[in-house]
């Protein structure tokens, strides 16, 4: 029995997995990515190049020592990627010699810029001269003491700066009679207005006026211009102790009768009066040199004045016309 068993056959079956092929291929292909790269590069690089760094570098492969040694028609022509190279731009071919080019001389006229400036200055200071008028008449309006004054104070703006005057009324004399003594409600005027020029760095220019009433002898003796000219120096010191700065005053002057408010009525009380003038540049460099010179546009009564004494801003009372007294107010 033992003799019919079949034999018991086993096969196995091995398998063999491929061999390793290598990385050959991977070499190959970054060779062929840097290739790609570098060529791509040296396209951009010639396309971007300036006309004269390429005849640089042609000469250069021509005659390499030559090049070196002396430099080529286009050795160093060019410094810039910009079409025409070099340091200057505007050219369309590489520098020829080398060395600076003659620059574009540019003229410029100095006397119409310094008129600008001037203008620009002039219009600046403007702003703050009448920033310093309505800031003279807040303090006016704000203070109860002034307010019943208000009619005997004008302010203007002239060709020398900004004018304040203070003027006498008929029933309500700045001065004693005849002389340079300030009345109390004058000295509380003069106080408050310099306690405001303190604002602005401007000069300030007093003067006296009177009006056309002889005075004693007249001319001969103490006369309407001595007396204008003390009233004035009178203004100074009350202006002064009212807290303006001494320095700021450049000019004391009477001017007598020689430039009235009124010239209608030269025996008007408003022709009597105390004019103070905050000056601009032109005035104060006007006054700085050989003394100065005293503007009869400023200090009378120009256009503005008569304007405004038509549309009503003065009102003070005009003294009826009577022969001159002997002594003037």
């Amino acid at each position: 029995m033992a003799d019919n068993k079949k034999p018991i056959v086993v096969k196995r079956i091995k398998k063999v997995v491929g061999g390793h092929h290598g990385g050959a291929w991977k070499i190959a292909y970054a060779d062929f990515v840097t290739a790609m790269m570098a060529f791509f590069l040296l396209m951009w690089l010639l396309g971007s190049t300036a006309k004269g760094d390429l005849q640089g570098i042609s000469e250069y492969f021509k005659t390499p020592l030559k090049v070196a040694l002396s430099g080529g028609t286009g050795s160093g022509d060019s410094s810039s990627i910009l079409k025409g190279g070099g340091q200057d731009l505007t050219r369309s071919v590489g520098q020829v010699k080398k060395g600076d080019l003659p620059t574009e001389k540019k003229v410029i006229n100095l006397k119409a810029a310094q008129e600008e400036f001037l203008r620009a200055e002039r219009v600046k200071e403007m702003e703050k001269l009448k920033q310093l008028k309505t800031n003279i008449e807040k303090a006016i309006d704000s203070n109860p003491k002034l307010q019943k004054f208000k009619n005997q104070i004008l302010l203007d703006i002239t060709s020398e700066g900004l004018r304040i005057q203070i003027v006498d009324e008929q029933n309500r004399p700045m001065f004693q009679s005849g002389r340079a003594q300030l009345e109390p409600y004058t000295i509380e005027i003069l106080h408050e207005i310099g306690k405001t020029l303190n604002e602005v760095p401007n000069k300030v220019s007093i003067s006296g006026h009177t009006d056309a009433a002889a005075y004693g002898a007249g001319g001969k003796g103490y006369s309407n211009w001595e007396l204008s000219a003390d009233r004035a120096n009178a203004s100074r010191r009350e202006l002064i102790s009212g807290g303006m700065a001494d320095e700021k005053i450049v000019r004391v002057v009477g001017l007598s009768s020689a430039v009235l408010f009124n010239k209608d009525d030269p025996l008007s009380p408003v022709n009597r009066r105390i004019s103070l003038i905050v000056m601009n540049k032109k005035a104060e460099e006007a006054a700085s040199h050989d003394g100065g010179t005293v503007g009869v546009d400023a200090e009378g009564d120009g256009e503005n004045i008569q304007n405004a004494i038509k549309a009503g801003i003065e009102t003070l009372p005009a003294a009826p016309a009577v022969p001159a007294p002997a002594v003037p107010r």
